[in-house]
């Protein structure tokens, strides 16, 4: 059972948040609707293009590109959470963590964001730090699959906690029951729980 990094799906995620963008950040600098905020042609079309790069795994070039996106539009995670999972990609665990923390100060609790940090820390050996996350996240989004998947994963291999495990990947299996994978882990974890 071994959660994969979600880059595809998170890049996909973010060009949506990204792409939907239109306005001013709130009086106090935060934005309070991301679909508000408006940004230059030119930042967008270099947000999709780090897409290709990192769909191509070419993560020096995605890296440069969305470097310079943060560069001029600091006030939208998704180019923050890219960057994150283009660092990762390359090995570069500790600037992921960087841009997944920047990712989370504009948006707390963002789902992508979080997602990647936590899994980041489960692979770091930083288990309830991971714990933590997933489940802060998902008081606000309580449907988001990868993090109900992946919260029951570390919970499971990781925390070898079998309840805490088995509630997550059925409440997963309610939202995804074509996944097979997760319904041979619910049946291993029955088993082992004696039911």
């Amino acid at each position: 059972m071994v959660a994969k990094f979600s880059s595809l799906s998170a890049a996909l995620l973010c060009v949506m948040l990204l792409a939907s963008c239109a306005s001013a950040p709130s009086p106090g600098g935060r934005v309070d609707d991301y679909a508000s905020v408006r940004v230059a042609a030119g930042v967008t079309r270099d947000f999709q293009r780090s897409l290709e790069y990192l769909r191509a795994q070419d993560y020096a070039e995605a890296i440069e590109l969305l470097q310079s996106v943060v560069d001029r539009e600091q006030r939208l995670p998704a180019p923050y959470v890219n960057l994150g999972i283009a660092y990762y990609k390359s090995g570069q665990r500790e600037n992921a963590q960087e841009a997944f923390l920047r990712a989370l100060e504009i948006e707390p609790q963002h789902p992508v964001a979080t997602n990647e940090l936590a899994v980041l820390y489960r692979k770091q050996g930083e288990f309830e730090q991971a714990r933590s996350l997933y489940v802060s996240a998902l008081a606000k989004h309580p449907d988001y699959g990868p993090l109900i998947k992946n919260l029951g994963i570390l919970c499971d291999l990781y925390l070898q906690d079998v309840p805490c495990a088995l509630a997550q990947f059925q409440h997963y299996l309610q939202l995804q029951p074509e996944d097979k994978d997760v319904t041979i882990w619910v049946a291993d974890l029955n088993r082992r729980a004696g039911q």
